[in-house]
């Protein structure tokens, strides 16, 4: 069994790949924004579900029309799980994406400073095969997964210089706990990978829940296998 992941996000690659499984990357770009606008009074649950099964879908539905290539003669069980995921972080009743701007940045490490945060992420899951008329979903699912997460006392100069190092401007909630913003962060509660993007536990679940085998995803024995 192959695992498609319908994300560029290199850390949520780097997690499967630490967890034995190699994925097949595969993007389609989808309006966030016009997504959120129809659900401006959902839940943070319900809006990274909204965006995580939105993304999934684009791309399934890119691969069983052929707009999207998957090269049928790696996959011989011929079928595979595609994954897509969206992560926000909520703080101060505000849901957080991406800041982008650097101002926008430095305004919310400034303000994550001591504060208590949850990190949403939602996770769409597709089971697809292939067959002589082409890839089909046979199963999907959307959950979502939070995680707690306690900040530290972060001062001026150690924000300013977060931010210049370029790190916070393409993560949710301008922050990694992976990365340089790792030593900010003193407690979490909850799946620690789901900060990071992609809860294992979870897919895990999911594709137990469609009496599928996490791992029959997996291609390596762990990350210093060879």
């Amino acid at each position: 069994m192959h695992l498609v992941l319908a994300s560029q996000s290199p850390a949520r690659r780097r997690i499967l790949q630490e967890a034995g499984i190699t994925p097949i990357v595969k993007v389609s770009q989808v309006d966030e924004d016009s997504i959120l606008d129809r659900i401006p009074s959902a839940s943070p649950a319900e809006k990274v579900c909204a965006l995580a099964e939105a993304k999934g879908r684009a791309v399934a539905s890119a691969i069983c029309v052929g707009k999207l290539s998957l090269d049928e003669a790696s996959l011989p069980e011929g079928e595979c799980v595609l994954v897509a995921c969206d992560s926000m972080l909520e703080a101060g009743g505000e849901l957080l994406g991406k800041p982008h701007d650097p101002q926008v940045a430095l305004a919310r490490v400034k303000a994550l400073s001591k504060a208590h945060t949850t990190l949403w992420s939602g996770h769409y899951l597709a089971h697809m095969r292939w067959d002589k008329d082409g890839w089909k979903v046979l199963r999907e699912d959307t959950r979502p997964s939070s995680t707690d997460i306690h900040f530290g006392s972060i001062n001026d100069e150690e924000a300013r210089a977060y931010v210049a190092s370029g790190e916070p401007l393409e993560v949710a909630g301008s922050f990694t706990i992976d990365g340089l913003g790792g030593a900010f962060i003193e407690a979490i509660e909850g799946d620690h990978h789901n900060v990071i993007g992609i809860s294992l536990p979870l897919i895990r679940t999911m594709m137990a829940d469609m009496g599928l085998q996490w791992v029959s995803l997996w291609d390596r024995k762990g990350p210093d296998a060879h």
